[in-house]
């Protein structure tokens, strides 16, 4: 089965006129599914925006179910005297 990730419009966020719909939609899409910054497209003002409102939503998403935070990871090095 197809997962279904809601759009700005299910959500009832909205858009602001100086930037792109389209932009703005692909990047709220590619945060829910896990995506990186990381090609020159994903910086520009629309994408950027609509990626930081994905964010912003599933944190919000993730305190509502009661997942506050998740665990750091960190690396810890030991060194032995002998």
């Amino acid at each position: 089965m197809k997962t279904r990730y809601p759009t700005p419009q299910d959500l009832g966020l909205r858009i602001p006129a100086p930037l792109r719909r389209d932009r703005f939609c692909r990047g709220f899409d590619h945060a829910l599914r896990g995506g990186q910054l990381d090609q020159v497209e994903y910086f520009r003002l629309s994408f950027r925006m609509g990626f930081r409102a994905a964010k912003l939503f599933l944190r919000a998403e993730r305190r509502r179910r009661g997942i506050l935070e998740y665990p750091l990871r960190r690396r810890v090095r030991l060194h032995s005297l002998w």
